[in-house]
Protein backbone atom coordinates (compact mmCIF):
# COMPACT_ATOMS: atom_id res chain seq x y z
CA UNK A 1 0.00 0.00 0.00
CA UNK A 2 1.40 3.34 -1.07
CA UNK A 3 1.20 5.94 1.47
CA UNK A 4 -0.40 9.09 0.60
CA UNK A 5 0.31 12.24 2.73
CA UNK A 6 -1.88 15.15 3.32
CA UNK A 7 -3.75 18.00 1.73
CA UNK A 8 -5.71 20.65 2.43
CA UNK A 9 -5.99 24.49 1.89
CA UNK A 10 -6.86 26.48 5.19
CA UNK A 11 -8.05 30.49 5.00
CA UNK A 12 -7.10 32.61 8.54
CA UNK A 13 -9.39 35.94 8.43
CA UNK A 14 -10.92 37.94 10.88
CA UNK A 15 -9.23 36.25 13.75
CA UNK A 16 -10.51 32.58 12.61
CA UNK A 17 -10.48 30.33 10.02
CA UNK A 18 -12.77 30.38 6.97
CA UNK A 19 -13.86 28.62 4.63
CA UNK A 20 -13.63 31.14 1.56
CA UNK A 21 -10.99 33.59 0.62
CA UNK A 22 -12.56 37.21 1.34
CA UNK A 23 -11.19 40.40 0.16
CA UNK A 24 -9.86 41.76 3.80
CA UNK A 25 -6.08 40.31 5.25
CA UNK A 26 -5.85 37.24 5.04
CA UNK A 27 -3.49 34.00 5.63
CA UNK A 28 -3.73 30.76 3.43
CA UNK A 29 -1.88 27.61 4.10
CA UNK A 30 -2.11 24.92 1.23
CA UNK A 31 -0.54 21.93 2.06
CA UNK A 32 -0.02 19.33 -1.17
CA UNK A 33 1.43 15.71 0.32
CA UNK A 34 2.55 16.85 3.51
CA UNK A 35 5.52 17.99 1.64
CA UNK A 36 5.04 21.25 0.25
CA UNK A 37 3.37 23.95 1.72
CA UNK A 38 2.21 26.84 -0.43
CA UNK A 39 1.68 30.04 2.38
CA UNK A 40 -0.09 32.97 0.79
CA UNK A 41 -0.36 36.41 2.76
CA UNK A 42 -2.39 38.97 1.55
CA UNK A 43 -1.82 42.19 1.26
CA UNK A 44 1.71 41.91 0.77
CA UNK A 45 4.19 44.32 -1.70
CA UNK A 46 3.96 43.83 -5.26
CA UNK A 47 5.82 40.56 -6.60
CA UNK A 48 5.50 39.36 -3.20
CA UNK A 49 3.25 37.26 -0.81
CA UNK A 50 3.78 33.32 -1.12
CA UNK A 51 6.74 31.31 0.35
CA UNK A 52 6.80 27.56 0.63
CA UNK A 53 7.60 25.18 3.45
CA UNK A 54 9.08 22.23 2.74
CA UNK A 55 10.02 22.31 -0.39
CA UNK A 56 9.76 24.78 -3.35
CA UNK A 57 7.49 23.26 -6.46
CA UNK A 58 10.46 23.75 -8.34
CA UNK A 59 12.67 21.96 -6.71
CA UNK A 60 10.23 18.94 -5.65
CA UNK A 61 9.01 18.61 -9.32
CA UNK A 62 12.47 19.54 -10.98
CA UNK A 63 10.33 22.16 -13.16
CA UNK A 64 11.47 24.97 -12.63
CA UNK A 65 8.42 26.76 -14.32
CA UNK A 66 6.43 24.85 -11.41
CA UNK A 67 6.89 27.69 -8.82
CA UNK A 68 8.81 31.41 -9.39
CA UNK A 69 12.01 31.79 -7.42
CA UNK A 70 11.20 33.04 -3.96
CA UNK A 71 13.61 35.67 -3.07
CA UNK A 72 13.30 34.54 0.91
CA UNK A 73 14.41 37.23 2.54
CA UNK A 74 12.03 40.19 0.81
CA UNK A 75 9.83 37.33 1.90
CA UNK A 76 10.55 36.95 5.37
CA UNK A 77 10.77 41.16 6.04
CA UNK A 78 6.90 41.88 4.15
CA UNK A 79 5.64 38.83 5.95
CA UNK A 80 6.60 39.77 8.78
CA UNK A 81 4.83 43.59 7.68
CA UNK A 82 2.08 41.31 7.11
CA UNK A 83 1.99 39.85 10.45
CA UNK A 84 2.09 42.99 11.98
CA UNK A 85 -0.20 45.06 10.48
CA UNK A 86 -2.84 42.03 10.29
CA UNK A 87 -1.98 40.55 13.90
CA UNK A 88 -0.77 43.26 15.49
CA UNK A 89 2.71 41.59 16.18
CA UNK A 90 5.26 39.81 14.52
CA UNK A 91 7.69 37.08 14.82
CA UNK A 92 11.51 37.31 14.85
CA UNK A 93 13.05 37.34 11.34
CA UNK A 94 15.66 34.62 12.25
CA UNK A 95 12.63 32.30 14.04
CA UNK A 96 10.63 32.36 10.24
CA UNK A 97 13.62 32.60 8.22
CA UNK A 98 14.86 28.90 8.43
CA UNK A 99 10.89 27.37 7.95
CA UNK A 100 11.28 28.43 4.73
CA UNK A 101 12.29 26.15 1.86
CA UNK A 102 14.62 27.79 0.23
CA UNK A 103 16.86 26.00 -2.49
CA UNK A 104 17.09 22.60 -4.07
CA UNK A 105 19.19 20.16 -2.12
CA UNK A 106 17.96 21.72 1.21
CA UNK A 107 16.40 19.95 3.82
CA UNK A 108 13.13 20.34 4.91
CA UNK A 109 12.69 21.63 8.72
CA UNK A 110 10.90 18.44 9.65
CA UNK A 111 9.94 15.20 8.27
CA UNK A 112 5.80 16.32 7.00
CA UNK A 113 5.29 20.39 6.52
CA UNK A 114 2.34 19.49 8.78
CA UNK A 115 4.88 20.08 11.48
CA UNK A 116 6.39 23.31 9.91
CA UNK A 117 2.74 24.93 9.25
CA UNK A 118 2.03 24.28 13.26
CA UNK A 119 5.73 25.70 13.92
CA UNK A 120 4.93 28.78 11.75
CA UNK A 121 1.47 29.52 12.95
CA UNK A 122 2.81 29.13 16.59
CA UNK A 123 5.21 31.79 15.99
CA UNK A 124 2.18 33.98 14.53
CA UNK A 125 0.03 33.60 17.55
CA UNK A 126 -2.33 32.05 15.50
CA UNK A 127 -4.52 28.49 16.43
CA UNK A 128 -3.94 25.84 14.67
CA UNK A 129 -6.98 25.03 12.23
CA UNK A 130 -9.40 22.45 13.88
CA UNK A 131 -9.40 19.90 11.27
CA UNK A 132 -5.56 20.57 10.35
CA UNK A 133 -3.81 17.08 9.42
CA UNK A 134 -6.81 15.06 10.67
CA UNK A 135 -6.87 12.77 7.14
CA UNK A 136 -3.43 12.15 7.89
CA UNK A 137 -4.71 11.01 11.45
CA UNK A 138 -7.62 8.89 10.15
CA UNK A 139 -5.22 7.11 7.22
CA UNK A 140 -2.29 7.06 9.98
CA UNK A 141 -4.97 5.13 12.15
CA UNK A 142 -6.27 2.39 9.72
CA UNK A 143 -2.57 1.85 8.67
CA UNK A 144 -1.95 0.80 12.58
CA UNK A 145 -4.99 -1.31 12.46
CA UNK A 146 -3.46 -3.52 9.29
Amino acid sequence: MVAVGYFGTFIYRDGQWQQRSGTGPELVVDVHDSDIATIDYRPAPAGLGRFYLGHQPRDYFGDPEASKPVDVPAEVEAFRGWATGTLGRAPRAEDVRPLLAEHAGQQPADDVVEDTVVRLLGLLGIPVPEDFGAEESAAGDLSAEG
